[in-house]
């Protein structure tokens, strides 16, 4: 921002008095402290903040310390800032939806006299709802979860409990975890949890930092409250006012957990829900099952880009961005987000949504039917909890009818459909709506709607009860319409009186000063002038002429103003009685929200599926346990969508035995990290119940992904890129099973080369031989090739390693120019050189640098180049000292060589004279010599 730039002309301007400034000044002062809550003060046209908050907003949303204005002075002076409405809302978005790290608190009232009226944080956004979605849809349900850990020897035992405020919704659950929190990780970005209850203190300071960093990579705040809250003590009796139906089962799920209960009971003190009644009997509770739904952690999350990220160039950057095509206002997109971080591992329950998807990629007349009546829907969800929070008014419950108004349609569009899944939407919408729309549900709220609210006063933007819906409503309207032509008459007699045209010269105005006033311009007031002062009562002069009243029009004026108050108070009764009524319906609103959101997600796969410039196709879907990974043409569909791509699709078969572990090598910028995040990519949306962006797929369903694609700096945790690398593959080891999918983007580069390639051998191995988990590992580890090579020793103690297979992307260098072209296909088969130096001439490197380079790889290459390279090339490197070995040679010769060291290491030297030794030795190397004959790696040494 331009630093010359006068904030004075933008920001509201500060307008206390002294006095309230004296007053305002002693109260802040009483304020405690807490460094997470930013505080905003209702000055009714403008907010202010101050102190710390001032400074913090001044240098983030103004960039700039120009902004702030000194409140007081000297030692009792206090930095503060004003903020406009409108800037206040974007504050407040960025704070409670963007940022996780704040809770915001507003203040209301003057001087010293000022209380807290509202409260939010990133879980709970109740109280500023109205401010946050008033012109955004609500695209993301907040949760809020309570942990209570109890550390054991082996291992740690997590209470757990959630509340999802919008959907109101209790879950419990209680699992054993991994020193990485694995599970709880999971469990996070499952639920989309924004905020997370702790116990202050609840272990050893290294177990808390690990289950904070936990937190912190999920993008959680984490909230410490005091172990006294984490009490399950009367739980029961409070889940019974809350929970709708028998206590009985409430009960019996509560006494199933040991610690999950008092998890619970420090979430219902903290979200207050007991304090508000209209919570009563609105709540649902269940377990929690980890099990449910595909495990996905957050380094998961991130490598495949499956929610949005501020720093998207565009909205096709994300899966979500991708697939959401929704067309409900918020709820569609509310579950597409939990659905994406929920995929499903039932093999029926994704083959019935991937049959609904199909019925409606097929029936395209069907799918725009639908799409249409859909985007007529409002955001059924939230307008049942402000009416049942009776924060609602008339303008809500006719947005319910409005929406209620469409189902029929909807109902008429599902019905015409004659397809193969034609007994599968009956069962799964038709029957339903059918129950929901019945004169005792749906048509008996349409019918409250419609003779309680005058529809005709819509077109006007009045939400108004309808006169005949109530006697005494009608009574009053009677008289004030009687009234109202009195005055007209009055009008129309005045004028007469006073030889003036009728609206023209003699005008009738209602204002909130005077009530009923005649009025003439200034230019006609000197004909009328003295009939004026004898016959009426001047009330003010002004230049848009002279108003005035007559003793008849005053008192016809206060009747009708009298009527007029009571038809407000009369509509206010009635209105607040409708919103009553509305409530009783939550019962037939709720599941239909439920079917409408699902219906709308289904719809958006099928038209994102169609409406692709390659069409994506139906997957088909085996058990975790049988069936293997076969993508043919499969594609990455947000790099695809990009403008700029013409994307080139590859196979990727993941077959057991044979290639269930692949080694992909080949050049950087060649597609490997796009490759196997794409298989990733494929295999989630199948199973959200997606189309997907392959020409043919198969797809064993996946317990789980686990990503290690590039790791960041964490230095303000104190954790280096290579630490970090660490410990997202030990957690992935921990957590990993034989029905997981483990995507693996350059192991072991942010140490020595020789111990990175070290950790990737041996990660490598015992993911085939003890995990047995699908892997696609690509590396610039050329010699982890020869792990395909290991079950073909001759050795008796060799390993036999089975299912690996090894996969390059390809490129070409032209022998004239030398110049590398990427190919973007995998083939079979393994990579020899990396093309790093060719990348570097792609960034523009000093050709000095380059050819320095060239001569120091020479001089270090353990391979020999290959097909890819050109003859004449080949010709050129033959003269450079070349080390020629392949990976059976060099996989035979090492454990030779591990062999020869062992032997020399095991001689008891100590007890031996020299000539023994040098005998001993001798032997040895004879030994290795013989062994070298038909082994260029050995001979090298030798």
């Amino acid at each position: 921002m331009d630093e010359n730039f006068d904030e004075r002309n933008k920001l509201p301007e500060l307008k206390l008095d002294a006095k309230q400034a004296q007053g305002f000044l002693s109260f802040f002062k009483t304020l405690p402290n807490d460094a997470r809550a930013v505080r905003f003060f209702d000055r009714r046209d403008y907010y202010t903040a101050h102190g710390e908050n001032a400074t913090f907003i001044a240098k983030t949303y103004y960039r700039t310390t120009t902004a702030l204005r000194q409140l007081g002075s000297g030692s009792d002076g206090l930095s503060s800032v004003t903020v406009s409405k409108s800037m206040f809302e974007t504050i407040a978005r960025d704070l409670l939806l963007e940022r996780t790290d704040h809770t915001l608190e507003l203040y209301e009232g003057s001087g010293s006299h000022l209380r807290l009226m509202k409260s939010g944080s990133p879980g709970n956004l109740g109280s500023f709802e109205d401010v946050l979605f008033a012109n955004n849809e609500m695209q993301d349900t907040p949760v809020v979860v309570a942990l209570l850990p109890n550390f054991r020897e082996n291992g740690c035992t997590i209470g757990f409990s959630y509340v999802d405020l919008t959907k109101r919704v209790l879950g419990l659950a209680e699992f054993l975890d991994d020193s990485h929190f694995t599970n709880t990780e999971s469990a996070l970005v499952a639920l989309g949890c924004k905020e997370c209850l702790l116990p202050i203190e609840s272990g050893k300071a290294s177990e808390c930092r690990t289950l904070n960093d936990a937190l912190t990579r999920c993008g959680v705040m984490v909230t410490e409250r005091k172990k006294t809250e984490f009490k399950a003590r009367d739980l029961v009796q409070d889940l019974g006012r809350l929970i709708k139906g028998s206590i009985e089962p409430v009960r019996d799920l509560v006494s199933g957990f040991e610690f999950a209960p008092a998890a619970l009971g420090a979430l219902l003190s903290y979200a207050e829900l007991l304090a508000d009644e209209g919570n009563y009997g609105n709540y649902s509770i269940r377990r929690y099952n980890l099990g449910s739904y595909m495990r996905l952690d957050s380094a998961a999350m991130r490598a495949l880009n499956v929610l949005e990220s501020r720093t998207d160039a565009n909205k096709n950057f994300s899966l979500f961005g991708l697939m959401n095509r929704t067309c409900t206002a918020g709820m569609g997109k509310r579950l597409l987000h939990m659905w994406l971080k929920q995929p499903l591992l039932d093999v029926s329950e994704i083959n019935s949504r991937l049959d609904l998807v199909q019925a409606f990629v097929e029936d395209t007349e069907l799918r725009q039917a639908l799409r249409q009546h859909l985007k007529r829907i409002s955001d059924i969800e939230r307008l049942m909890r402000n009416i049942e929070k009776t924060r609602a008014g008339l303008q809500h419950v006719v947005k319910l009818y409005q929406s209620s108004i469409r189902i029929p349609y909807i109902k008429s569009a599902l019905e015409k459909y004659d397809g193969q899944f034609s007994s599968l939407i009956r069962e799964r919408y038709l029957d339903p709506f059918e129950l929901f729309t019945d004169d005792d549900h749906l048509n008996k709220f349409i019918s409250l709607v419609e003779t309680s609210v005058d529809l005709d006063q819509l077109e006007n933007g009045e939400y108004m009860i309808s006169p005949s819906y109530d006697d005494a409503l009608a009574a009053l309207k009677n008289e004030q319409e009687s009234l109202e032509l009195q005055i007209h008459n009055l009008h129309k007699q005045t004028a007469i009186d006073l030889d003036l045209p009728v609206d023209k010269a003699l005008k009738l105005d209602k204002g909130t000063q005077f009530g009923h006033v005649f009025r003439i311009t200034k230019k006609e007031e000197p004909k009328v002038r003295k009939k004026l002062s004898t016959q009426f009562i001047i009330l003010e002069t002004r230049k848009d002429g002279v108003k005035f009243t007559s003793t008849k029009l005053k008192k016809l004026g206060d009747q009708y103003q009298k009527v007029l108050e009571e038809y407000k108070n009369c509509q206010k009764e009635l209105v607040n009685r409708v919103v009553q009524t509305t409530a009783t319906f939550s019962e037939v609103f709720e599941p239909l929200a439920g079917l409408l959101s699902e219906l709308d997600v289904l719809l958006s796969f099928a038209d994102l599926a169609s409406s692709c410039p390659t069409p994506y196709t139906r997957p088909e879907i085996t058990p975790a346990d049988v069936g293997d990974i076969v993508l043919e043409g499969s594609r990455h569909p947000c790099v695809e969508a990009q403008d700029w791509v013409n994307f080139i699709p590859n196979d990727c078969r993941l077959v057991r035995g044979k290639s269930w572990f692949q080694i992909i090598t080949g050049p950087n910028m060649g597609g490997k990290s796009t490759f196997i995040r794409q298989v990733g990519v494929n295999i989630l949306m199948a199973q959200v119940g997606s189309f997907v962006p392959c020409e043919k797929a198969s797809i064993s369903v996946r317990d789980c992904i686990f990503a290690r694609v590039g790791a960041g700096d964490c230095q303000l945790r104190g954790v280096s890129t290579f630490m970090q690398e660490m410990l997202e593959t030990a957690s992935i080891l921990k957590g990993a099973t034989d029905k997981s999918l483990i995507i693996i983007d350059e192991l072991g580069r942010g140490t020595s080369t020789y111990d990175g390639f070290g950790l990737a051998w041996a990660i490598c191995e015992h993911i085939v031989e003890v995990i047995k988990a699908p892997t696609l590992f690509a590396t610039h580890f050329h010699e982890l090739t020869a792990l395909t090579h290991e079950n073909v020793n001759d050795e008796p103690q060799a390993k036999q390693i089975v299912g690996v297979a090894n996969y390059h992307v390809s490129a070409h260098i032209d022998s004239s120019s030398r110049k590398l072209t990427m190919l973007y296909k995998v083939e079979p088969g393994a990579c020899d050189q990396s093309f790093g130096i060719h990348v570097a001439e792609f960034a523009n490197f000093p050709e000095s640098v380059i050819c320095l380079a060239r001569e120091k790889a020479a001089e270090l290459e353990d391979f020999s180049p290959t097909s890819i390279i050109s003859n004449d090339a080949r010709q050129e490197e033959g003269s450079k000292r070349k080390r020629e070995c392949d990976p059976i040679d060099m996989s035979r010769g090492a454990a030779k060589a591990h062999k020869f060291l062992k032997d020399f290491a095991d001689l008891p030297l100590e007890s031996m004279d020299l000539k023994q030794a040098l005998q001993q030795v001798n032997k040895l190397r004879g030994d290795l010599e013989k062994d070298a004959v038909n082994c260029n790696w050995l001979r090298q040494f030798l």
